[in-house]
């Protein structure tokens, strides 16, 4: 018991610590991505603390939410299968491990879909504890193979109903809402329609706008407009972008990147995306505009969910906890530049508000769980 305590305190003071280096540390760090590793001068874990969180936001501290350092202790191995890019979370998942001496993170990443796919053919034999998932359809479709056990409520209520199964079988870690970057040298904010399916009849963006239709967000955002407003209606719209001319990248970070490039003068993407190159490049000529309830103004959140494989359905559940705990949400909001999902952390960047975003309103965001049906359409109309 002596032993336990003496760890607790120390765990205790490494999270104070880690508050005090993320902050002091912050203006001289890019941390674009979260990537890097340990730090070079050999500091042990406060040195990695000092890059939870890293980003371009000068004297933010840590402020709301419950800090890790008051979550039930993490023990023994968790299989975490990542749908979310190692160099952008990680970090986060190194600096939960090496909190605990007695736990350990097998991380397996791949997409999203990808990962659904390898449990259900995995079947009962599947190694995975925990899937975390880059969007809510991902996490909809393995819940709708039946795949997943119900999160504890405790762990459910630290962020909004809006943000989780209501089923109680995932939770949001953080959203991205739906954006159209813009290039501040070819339009002002009042150029931007704020009716997604005013896009294919503006002729100002003939030739010069620009989609990234394998990403995943796209593909999220494709199923929330047929669910909104049925595959006729998507179908029109995905053949009227290409008779405008649309541009394709591989991802939404490029599509950004050649708004601000000038080499198009606008694009779908999320919103990250555009803080991402603004934190390299604070002069860039991008901006960041909105549409209003509809497809295009979706909220999506990456999230986590127990597979019905658990061994320990409870050290499962204590993981996704962390997830949610203040400095995950801070890093969310640092490092990958999200919207942090628990209630008092604030994002990064000259963003409204969750509660002044205008998403579709009737949109549930388990209805994203039909990428197969998204998939196929977007083939059928030679998009993919």
């Amino acid at each position: 018991m002596d032993h336990d305590s003496d760890a607790n305190r120390s765990r205790r003071r490494f999270l104070q610590a880690a508050t005090a280096v993320g902050v002091a540390g912050v203006a001289g760090c890019s941390g674009l991505t979260g990537s890097g590793g340990s730090d070079s001068s050999g500091g042990g874990n406060e040195a990695l603390v000092g890059q939870i969180g890293s980003g371009n936001v000068g004297d933010r501290s840590i402020s709301g939410g419950v800090s890790m350092g008051e979550m039930p202790d993490l023990s023994g191995e968790l299989t975490l299968y990542s749908g979310r890019g190692e160099a952008l979370v990680g970090e986060l998942v190194t600096f939960i491990e090496d909190l605990y001496p007695d736990f350990t993170v097998r991380p397996r990443y791949n997409a999203a879909a990808d990962l659904v796919n390898q449990i259900q053919t995995e079947g009962q034999n599947s190694p995975a504890d925990v899937f975390f998932s880059v969007n809510a359809g991902a996490l909809g479709a393995l819940k709708d193979a039946g795949r997943t056990v119900e999160l504890p409520q405790e762990v459910l209520e630290m962020v909004p109903q809006e943000f989780r199964d209501p089923d109680g079988q995932w939770v949001g870690t953080s959203g991205r809402a739906r954006t159209i970057p813009y290039n501040t040298d070819e339009f002002s904010d009042s150029d931007i329609p704020d009716d997604i399916f005013a896009f294919p009849e503006t002729e100002a963006f003939r030739d010069s706008i620009g989609w990234a239709p394998t990403y995943s967000s796209f593909q999220a955002f494709v199923t929330a407009m047929r669910v909104l407003n049925g595959d006729q209606e998507t179908r029109a719209w995905l053949n009227g972008m290409q008779e405008l001319g649309v541009e394709e990248y591989s991802d939404e970070f490029l599509v950004s990147q050649a708004v601000a490039d000038g080499e198009i003068a606008a694009g779908f993407a999320n919103h990250y995306y555009i803080q991402r190159v603004l934190a390299g490049r604070p002069d860039a000529p991008i901006a960041t505009a909105f549409t209003e309830g509809d497809a295009g103004a979706i909220f999506n959140v990456a999230g986590a969910e127990i597979v019905d494989t658990a061994e320990n359905t409870t050290l499962a559940s204590n993981f996704v906890r962390h997830l949610l705990s203040a400095e995950a949400q801070e890093y969310f909001a640092r490092t990958t530049f999200e919207y942090p999902l628990v209630p008092d952390v604030d994002p990064i960047g000259e963003l409204p508000s969750i509660d002044e975003l205008n998403p579709p309103e009737g949109l549930d965001l388990t209805q994203l769980s039909d990428l197969e049906g998204t998939v196929s359409l977007m083939r059928d109309v030679g998009v993919l």
